[in-house]
C-alpha cells in the first residue's frame, strides 16, 4: 500500500474480526497496561447511596461538556444511575487506593467506611482530586459493558495527584505528584495577563 492511502486492504473476514487471535487474558494484560485514572461513580436515591470504582473514564467534550464512562452491563450501580439519571465521577487522590479496593469489590455497606457528603444530591468522597455531577445524555452498547455520556453540571478540582491505574498498581504520574507549587500570587498573576 502507498503512503497517503486510505485503503485497507483486508485479506478475509479474520482480518477485519481479529480472527480469534486474542486471548481474553492477552487483552485483560493490554488493559491493565494502560494507564488509567482511577474514579468512583457514585448516585443516590430513596434507597441510599451506590458507587463502584471505573477506570474506564476521560473527559470527551468541551461543547457540550461531556465525559464518558464505562461500565459492565450487570452493575447494580448502573441500573441506579439509568434510574435517577444522574451520577456523580469522583476521581480518586493518589491516596484514595484503599477507598478504590473497597468500592471495587463485593459488599453493599461500602459507604460505611468512607467520609462522604452529598453535593448536588450525590455522593461525594471528602480529599478526592476532583469530582463533577453529571447527568445522563445518552447510553451505548459497548460488549461486557455499556457506555454512559454525561453531560457535566459542576466540577470541582484540587492540586492534589490523582491516582493513577497500570500494570495492576495504583500510582501517580511522578512528574505531577513532584511539580513545583505555584504562590497563590503568580497564579492570580497569569489570570490577569
Amino acid at each position: 500500500m502507498r503512503a497517503g492511502s486510505h485503503q485497507y486492504l483486508i485479506h478475509n473476514h479474520h482480518d477485519l474480526l481479529g480472527g480469534g487471535v486474542v486471548t481474553p487474558q492477552q487483552f485483560r494484560d493490554l488493559r491493565a497496561s494502560v494507564p488509567s485514572p482511577v474514579t468512583i461513580v457514585t448516585t443516590a436515591d430513596e434507597n441510599g447511596p451506590v458507587g463502584a470504582t471505573v477506570s474506564a473514564f476521560m473527559p470527551l467534550s468541551i461543547n457540550p461538556h461531556l465525559i464518558l464512562i464505562a461500565m459492565e452491563d450487570s452493575s447494580r450501580v448502573l441500573d441506579r444511575i439509568r434510574e435517577r439519571g444522574q451520577f456523580a465521577v469522583n476521581i480518586l487522590a493518589e491516596q484514595q487506593a484503599e477507598l478504590a479496593m473497597i468500592f471495587g469489590g463485593p459488599g453493599r455497606e461500602k459507604f460505611a467506611h468512607a467520609e462522604w457528603h452529598l453535593d448536588h444530591g450525590l455522593p461525594r468522597f471528602d480529599r478526592v482530586a476532583s469530582w463533577l455531577s453529571c447527568e445522563v445524555a445518552d447510553t451505548l452498547p459497548g460488549g461486557d459493558h455499556v457506555i454512559l455520556l454525561g453531560k457535566v453540571t459542576a466540577v470541582s478540582n484540587t492540586e492534589t495527584a490523582p491516582m493513577v491505574y497500570s500494570h495492576r498498581l495504583f500510582g501517580t504520574h511522578s512528574e505531577f505528584a513532584h511539580r513545583p507549587k505555584r504562590a497563590l500570587e503568580e497564579s492570580i498573576g497569569a489570570f490577569r495577563r
